[in-house]
């Protein structure tokens, strides 16, 4: 029986290190990819950009529900579905340069410097999602872009089950990670339309130092391939 006394002995020290995994092919997770600095750094422009021009809020899907997650937008405005035309009408922050620079080393990373994908990968959009305990995000696929390139995936704060499926229905097979604060998840290539969702947070998870409170952040970095984005993506 392990004595929580002596500090060698605690069974949390035991735990063995989380490696890279390939979830499916193109579906990449790399655990702790961001260091915790950097974790930091990206929940204060996180809060940044949920009180800007665009603010989060819960999006309304076309058939009146509304998610319990809520969202904001870099680069493009969004709406379930689709992407808004940019101009006098943008409300959403621009794509920082350098969030894009973060997309395309996340794709090197977890794909390699020889992949097709990675020379032209810089992302032009984010969506910014905030999960409270009970926030739920049903399997889903990311149809909303004119461009098959990679999702980016960063998570910080809580931990969450995240369940990866397959690319024809909603059901089984699917399987399940945990991604923690500071998580990396690349979604490509024959995995690019995988349907995938997060079916639990996992409260009380997240590191102390990020100051958050509780709750999870996750931003998904995309290329829309699209000029003007005004037209819904057939579903």
């Amino acid at each position: 029986m392990t004595d929580p006394s002596i500090p060698w002995a605690a069974p949390e020290l035991f735990e063995l290190p989380r490696e890279r995994a390939e979830i499916a092919p193109g579906a990449v997770h790399v655990p702790g990819w961001l260091p915790p600095q950097a974790q930091r750094e990206l929940v204060l422009r996180c809060r940044e950009w949920a009180v800007g021009p665009a603010p989060l809020r819960h999006a309304v899907l076309p058939g009146g529900g509304r998610m319990s997650v809520r969202s904001t937008t870099l680069g493009w405005d969004w709406q379930p579905y689709r992407y808004l035309r940019t101009g006098d009408r943008k409300r959403a922050p621009d794509m920082p340069p350098w969030l894009s620079e973060l997309g395309r080393r996340a794709v090197l990373d977890a794909y390699g410097a020889g992949a097709p994908d990675v020379p032209g990968y810089h992302p032009d959009t984010a969506l910014v999602n905030f999960y409270d305990a009970a926030a739920r995000m049903g399997m889903h696929q990311d149809r909303d872009e004119a461009s098959a390139a990679p999702i980016v995936s960063l998570s910080l704060g809580d931990a969450c089950v995240f369940r990866f499926g397959n690319t024809q229905t909603r059901s089984a097979p699917y399987r399940d990670v945990e991604l923690r604060s500071g998580d990396l998840f690349v979604f490509g290539g024959p995995s690019r339309y995988a349907f995938h969702g997060v079916p639990r947070v996992l409260p009380g998870t997240g590191p102390a130092e990020l100051g958050m409170r509780g709750g999870r952040l996750n931003l998904t970095l995309r290329m829309t391939g699209r000029a003007d984005a005004t037209s819904p993506v057939p579903h």
